[in-house]
């Protein structure tokens, strides 16, 4: 795929992205998916002049520890997007066992293509070029809610949520989602 190509699928999956707010959440829809709406999250470009760098708002979901926050991140894709994964980094600071304390997200989705050289995941879990931002939305809102403790990025919120997760790590979650309230939108 030339970069020609991949810009001009990033430019198709934005402009195919209808954002607008409802009962006091984002909502992100995809003429495709009119009839099930992701919940969740809005999209758009960080720079108008650079298809490849996006920012995301992830509102927490609901009946989770992550419930209320607004959490913002980038995603970058690559020139040669979608054969390879985009990289994905939360700029708000969260508490996560899949992200680490750079704000890295860690999820097969997000992992090159093909075998796992550690044999943690199935190629099939890996990235696809059939993925777009919101398969990778939709995973990432998944993995907030039920977090994978046995590959974490982050070994200490891992250890926290497994032998502590109505303790420590629901206070740390909690400050980090009070804070995402906070400074939001600055």
């Amino acid at each position: 795929m030339t970069e020609l190509q991949s810009a001009l699928l990033l430019r198709r999956q934005l402009a195919e992205m209808e954002m607008f707010w409802t009962s006091g959440s984002i909502l992100l829809m995809d003429p495709e998916l009119n009839k099930n709406p992701v919940e969740g999250f809005s999209a758009g470009l960080i720079d108008d002049n650079d298809l490849y760098r996006w920012e995301v708002l992830i509102i927490g979901p609901p009946d989770t520890l992550y419930e209320g926050g607004v959490f913002k991140a980038h995603l970058t894709f690559p020139k040669d997007y979608p054969l390879r994964p985009p990289k994905m980094k939360f700029i708000t600071e969260i508490w996560h066992p899949n992200v680490d304390k750079n704000g890295d997200v860690c999820i097969s989705i997000l992992h090159e293509p093909g075998e796992d050289k550690y044999g943690y995941e199935k190629p099939e879990e890996r990235w696809l070029p059939i993925h777009t931002v919101e398969t990778i939305m939709i995973s990432v809102i998944s993995m907030l809610a039920d977090p994978n403790g046995d590959s974490p990025a982050n070994v200490d919120a891992a250890k926290e949520w497994r032998e502590d997760r109505n303790g420590e790590f629901k206070r740390k979650v909690a400050r980090c989602v009070r804070k995402s309230q906070e400074t939001a939108f600055e």
